[in-house]
């Protein structure tokens, strides 16, 4: 997936639009995101969708996996935000389950529904925030906007290589997967599990070994101790996409202001 990300981040529309502004406009929708009410997170979700697909032209099944791998974290947590345990069921319970040979119940509420569900309003919206530049801005000039924004070099250096060790833990991970179907692989629940088990510290060995050739590789290179990034360079950005930006902005805050005015 990693690679498919990469690439898309290269082909997508607003490619060559500039990197900082699509910096600066993700983080006012993430920051906005977090503090405007939940109908107007829902509705931040829906633009930065429309502003991937169809602006962007992301692909839909890439955007929906990605999406769909984030959200599904946050269904593995919700039990933790719904399910109650107390000696007995609050009144305001709307289901109770009494647990067998114990005083114990467990209880999902009306308070808890609505905690759920203004989570998941907030982490859709923050999460189409990320996708938005994940998706349209390519990793070397997000590490040119950082630069631009002061961030110190060992940082960049930091994250450059962790980049490129994720191409190196795919591309492992994905040779030896073929490797195991090639051999037929085992059969049974258990027998899978083991091998898995033995590809896992297989996996860290080889790519700590292919780190170590790219280590290599950079000396060879005439590495000094810094790896030198491209220098930042501005694009302009569509006035179309810029008064959109403005208007859907200030639509939001306005909306926040006459629910609060409202209530």
């Amino acid at each position: 997936m990693i690679r498919r990300i990469d690439a898309i981040s290269y082909t997508n529309a607003f490619r060559h639009l500039s990197p900082m502004w699509k910096s600066a406009f993700a983080a006012v929708m993430f920051i906005l995101s977090y503090m405007l009410h939940p109908v107007l997170q829902l509705a931040i979700s829906l633009w930065m969708i429309l502003w991937c697909i169809g602006y962007a032209r992301i692909p839909l099944r890439a955007y929906g996996l990605l999406l769909g791998s984030a959200l599904l974290f946050y269904c593995i947590s919700l039990p933790a935000l719904l399910i109650e345990i107390g000696q007995q069921a609050a009144p305001e319970a709307v289901m109770s389950v009494h647990l067998p040979l114990s005083s114990l119940s467990l209880y999902i509420t009306t308070a808890g529904i609505l905690r759920g569900s203004l989570l998941l309003a907030r982490v859709a919206a923050c999460m189409t925030c990320f996708l938005f530049i994940i998706f349209t801005t390519p990793f070397a000039e997000l590490l040119q906007v950082l630069r631009k924004l002061r961030m110190p070099q060992i940082v960049l250096e930091l994250m450059l290589i962790m980049y490129r060790f994720l191409f190196l833990l795919g591309d492992t991970a994905h040779g030896m997967l073929l490797a195991r179907r090639l051999r037929g692989g085992r059969r049974g629940f258990m027998a899978r599990l083991k091998e898995f088990a033995g590809m896992a510290g297989g996996l860290l060995a080889k790519t700590i070994h292919r780190y170590h050739g790219l280590s290599q590789g950079l000396l060879t290179r005439g590495f000094t101790g810094e790896i030198s990034l491209p220098p930042y360079v501005a694009r302009p950005v569509p006035r179309r996409y810029i008064i959109e930006a403005y208007a859907g902005i200030t639509a939001l805050l306005l909306a926040q202001l006459w629910m609060m005015w409202s209530s």
